[in-house]
């Protein structure tokens, strides 16, 4: 059976899909195809119902529910750290900043939204967001992915988007930024291989670090190296990557209530509610 694997090219992504790529997975009956697309691009694919298994933004999920479940692995959440907001050195922001981020969709989208309700926003390639604030064509962005360990000396950082998460979630709780989803018209039982399947590459990755991080940089797969590559990992990449707990789960939840207060959202919901039932399987051998 052929899926296509949806994904960003970020290195936390690409780290956590390649291990499936690279064959270290036993994938059953199972070819994947990885699809590498930036995270907006993958959100407004997501709302059309694009792929059927996608990396998105926790803050699009409730957009999806009726067409996707919400997965457990390859997950990225903020502990201590996240997406931040920079501006050039010594410039006072207004009410009305032009400000640049990532996409619509995304999760820091959604939070800074909240926090600058009369941004004039301009959305752009993430890539694209540095050179914004440096030229001046903003007047401040929000930096992601790899983008965040380093940039330009005339910059600095105005907000660090988990100290903003922290103001609203009203307690210490992870950073949900990115997870996936699997179309509902996939039957059950292979939505189920397909996770597990997924979980068993995040796990294999974590156990190869090294050796998978080395054949990313040889086959130019990755955009940083060496000392950048091995501390992104670390944050967004790690055994707290391989399938969501019941503090992650908390912390999407607090997302979710934070989206729908703020009318994002059309109705509450519970995350726990959306995954796939893993129990199935042993129902069916009953």
């Amino acid at each position: 059976m052929k899926i296509e694997i949806a994904h960003s090219p970020d290195a936390d992504d690409i780290f956590m899909y390649y291990a499936i790529a690279f064959g270290w997975v036993d994938t059953k009956d199972y070819e994947f195809k990885n699809i590498a697309l930036d995270i907006e691009t993958l959100n407004v694919e997501a709302l059309q119902n694009r792929y059927p298994v996608t990396a998105i933004s926790f803050a699009l999920y409730p957009k999806i529910r009726e067409d996707y479940a919400l997965l457990r692995p390859a997950v990225s959440f903020g502990y201590g750290y996240g997406p931040k907001l920079i501006k050039q050195k010594g410039k006072k922001l207004r009410k009305n900043l032009k400000l640049a981020l990532s996409g619509e969709n995304t999760t820091n989208a959604m939070l800074i939204r909240l926090r600058y309700p009369n941004a004039r926003i301009k959305y752009m390639n993430f890539l694209d967001i540095e050179e914004a604030v440096v030229s001046g064509e903003v007047d401040a962005g929000v930096l992601i992915h790899e983008s965040i360990l380093d940039f330009d000396s005339s910059l600095e950082v105005e907000l660090e988007l988990w100290d903003w998460w922290l103001e609203l979630a009203k307690e210490e709780l992870p950073l949900p930024l990115g997870g996936m989803a699997l179309r509902r018209s996939l039957p059950l039982n292979r939505a189920i291989d397909i996770e597990n399947i997924l979980i068993d590459g995040v796990k294999i990755a974590n156990s190869r670090k090294k050796e998978l991080s080395n054949l990313l940089v040889e086959k130019n797969l990755v955009r940083i190296e060496d000392e950048k590559l091995d501390r992104y990992l670390k944050m967004y990449a790690s055994d707290d990557s391989i399938s969501l707990d019941k503090t992650q789960l908390k912390a999407i939840d607090r997302l979710f209530e934070i989206g729908y207060e703020h009318k994002e959202y059309d109705c509450p919901i519970r995350a726990e509610d959306f995954l796939i039932p893993q129990e199935y399987k042993q129902w069916r051998s009953i």
